[in-house]
């Protein structure tokens, strides 16, 4: 196999290919679009399709696809052949600017919350420069974003590159009245990501695995992560195998995959990226995604991005790694060996603080889905109430600045393990906070909220918009300053004392922090049907506006669409456990009965007692009548559901009412399931599918 540095990218249509392919003009153009979102000539477009074309088809590839993220959380793509007729009935192989800039998928097909008719189908994609194009499948795939015909917006791209543009903006003001003249402002992101792997073969005998994604029902096995001897445990060699078959893949395509381990649960694993550009890592990880899934099937094995697939055991999360930083490189978050007197630092800290503390409502809305529901709280991710974690020696440098009290740096310490062959090392000044939803973590925010399966487009629009919005207000204050220095530190001590009741540094899983959160006048948003609403409130509206991230009509619609998911999520959820219940557990117990019923009435002839298989009879039959009143009921509340028309009411109804019925029909059919002999078992349990 070729040395990694060989064939990193080399599905990549990126720089060192356009610089080696374009004419120095072109690629100078195109540069500049990329770097300072100046606009791009179609001229100079045609020539960037035509070697686009060229390269694609010397690695074989016959189709394009202008490859987009509409708001159902996955990715979409039309292929189309480079074939172009002539006379003579031959053809040639072209790729013209034209259909470089624009495409024309179906806009109808796909969720816009009441902005698009059925029979309003025209939609439009338009080519994303700013993320380089790619070769997937044997397919060109062009980044675009992805507008209807009048104009707004249908995808997770385009509100995500303005939410870019509107921090880039703000903070550039900032910077000015630093002395820094840099012309744009980056934010970056890595996204670690959780997954499982199961065999294939048992995946496809478990329907609600197959239709939704977790499991619906199954028993907890006798072992589960309690020894804690899976996290960054030996990696068993089938999934060290695709492994590395993964990391080559994403390799190819660019993607900087780092870091790799068990995770906490049993098949449990996670993926680690180094950080990148907002827009081009948000791509990444939904080609990771994507990547995982047929990766696996190659290995017999099944990639499960369900938040919670296993009751029981840890669910998977995907951490957001979030920073901001210049173009020239320098991060506007790092503290640098004295964060006390670095007053660019404290200010962008302090607009962060503000924006987390005030916009609490949009970060738990951007996380809030009915997967992550079974996750967010569970003693596993972080709870529902969204805090911040600074840890001891930022929190002690915003108490001397919020008391006006002189900061005294704590005692550089060494750590010693006491064995002499082991060099010691400096200790860091804070320690960490995995329970913290919003933990700072050196130079960048963790963003630990976001389920496996999220796109993270959602969680950093929220987060470059919201902060934008602070910085906006800090230059609208700092600009008219007469001494700027002055002015700039009242606005931090002011800021901090603020919002400081979003400041947290203990343990998030603890009962009592949800009561002090109360106190403290922070939200509480349990479900995602509790947070959506959040979304359309009138600050929210104009938040957005002022930024030119949605209109109102688009932040309507974004709403109806989650509120819409959600509750076909969970009526999908209770269709599969009711089909489940009436095609697999109820004729697999009646079976076993039957058997035992048998085996009783051989035993009354022969005169010998059969009392343990009267006992199992009869607690098996108890179990299938209150199982089959449990299903009654969930199947009425479906009915019952599908009469509602409001996608509030919907929504609402599923938390309070559908929820509830299927998780009593699983808890009665849990209870079946360690009756019978392993035999009589309708699907594979638990134990076989984590512990292959």
């Amino acid at each position: 196999m070729a040395s990694i540095p060989e064939f990193f990218g080399s599905n990549v249509f990126d720089e060192k290919v356009m610089r080696e392919r374009l004419p120095k003009s072109v690629f100078k153009a195109l540069t500049a679009t990329v770097q300072n979102g100046t606009e791009l000539d179609r001229t100079v477009a045609s020539v960037i399709a035509n070697a686009m074309k060229d390269w694609a088809v010397e690695k074989g590839v016959t189709h394009f696809t202008h490859w987009f993220q509409p708001m159902t959380g996955i990715t979409a793509e039309k292929h189309d052949s480079f074939i172009s007729p002539q006379s003579a009935g031959e053809v040639i192989m072209e790729f013209s600017g034209k259909e470089l800039i624009k495409g024309e998928p179906d806009a109808s097909s796909f969720p816009s919350g009441g902005l698009r008719a059925t029979f309003e189908a025209r939609g439009y994609t338009a080519w994303d420069p700013t993320s380089p194009a790619f070769i997937k499948d044997g397919i060109l795939c062009i980044p675009t974003v992805f507008l209807s015909y009048s104009g707004e917006v249908l995808d997770k791209k385009t509100p995500l590159l303005r939410s870019m543009e509107a921090v880039s903006k703000q903070a550039v003001r900032v910077l000015k009245l630093f002395g820094e003249n840099t012309a744009r402002v980056i934010t970056t992101v890595g996204p670690e990501q959780e997954y499982f792997l199961v065999p294939k073969e048992l995946f496809d005998k478990r329907k609600d695995l197959v239709y939704t994604g977790r499991t619906l029902f199954g028993a907890p096995s006798p072992k589960g992560q309690e020894l804690e001897d899976q996290y960054f445990g030996t990696i068993r060699p089938c999934v060290a195998a695709y492994m590395a078959d993964l990391n080559e893949e994403l390799w190819k395509l660019g993607i900087l995959a780092k870091t790799q381990h068990n995770e906490v649960a049993p098949a449990q694993h996670e993926l680690a990226p180094i950080f990148g550009n907002t827009n081009i890592a948000t791509d990444h990880n939904q080609l990771t995604m994507e990547v995982m899934k047929k990766v696996a099937e190659k290995h017999d094995l099944v990639c499960l991005l369900h938040e919670k697939p296993f009751a029981g055991v840890n669910g998977s999360g995907k951490h957001n790694n979030w920073s901001i930083s210049t173009a020239e490189g320098s991060n506007l978050l790092d503290p640098s060996d004295k964060p006390y007197e670095n007053l660019r630092f404290l200010l962008f800290l302090a607009a962060v603080i503000e924006a987390v503390d005030e916009h609490q409502d949009l970060l738990r809305v951007s996380v809030a889905t009915a997967a992550n529901d079974h996750r967010l709280g569970a003693n596993e991710a972080p709870p529902a109430v969204i805090s911040m974690f600074l840890g001891d020696e930022l929190t002690s440098v915003l108490e001397a600045i919020s008391s006006g009290n002189a900061y005294i740096p704590a005692a550089s310490v060494k750590m010693s393990s006491g064995v002499d062959a082991v060099p010691d090392f400096k200790k860091d000044t804070t320690d960490r906070n995995r329970t913290s939803p919003f933990a700072f973590t050196g130079n960048k925010f963790e963003f630990r909220m976001l389920g496996s399966s999220n796109s993270i487009s959602e969680a950093n629009i929220v987060l470059n918009t919201t902060v934008a919005d602070v910085l906006a207000k800090f230059a609208d204050s700092l600009e008219r300053a007469a001494d700027f220095e002055s002015a700039a530190k009242a606005l931090i001590k002011d800021t901090i004392a603020e919002h400081e009741r979003i400041i947290f540094n203990g343990n998030n899983y603890a009962p009592e922090w949800l009561d002090e959160a109360a106190k403290r006048g922070l939200l509480n948003l349990r479900t995602a049907a509790d947070a959506y609403p959040y979304f359309e409130s009138a600050e929210n509206i104009a938040l957005f506006g002022r930024h030119g991230i949605f209109t109102e009509a688009e932040v309507k619609s974004r709403t109806e669409i989650m509120l819409e998911g959600y509750s076909k999520t969970i009526r999908i959820e209770a269709l599969t456990a009711s089909e489940m219940a009436q095609k697999d557990i109820l004729p697999a117990a009646i079976a076993y009965s039957n058997t035992l019923v048998k085996a009783a009435k051989g035993k009354a002839k022969l005169n010998i007692g059969a009392k343990t298989e009267i006992a199992l009879i009869e607690e098996i039959g108890d179990l299938l009548d209150a199982f089959a009143d449990a299903k009654a009921k969930l199947d009425n509340a479906v009915d019952a559901l599908d009469a509602l028309e409001e996608a509030s009411a919907q929504a609402n109804y599923c938390r309070d009412v559908l929820l509830p019925a299927l998780a009593a029909l699983r808890e009665t059919g849990d209870q079946i399931e360690p009756l019978l002999a392993r035999d009589a078992l309708p699907y594979p349990t638990y134990g076989d599918l984590l512990f292959y």
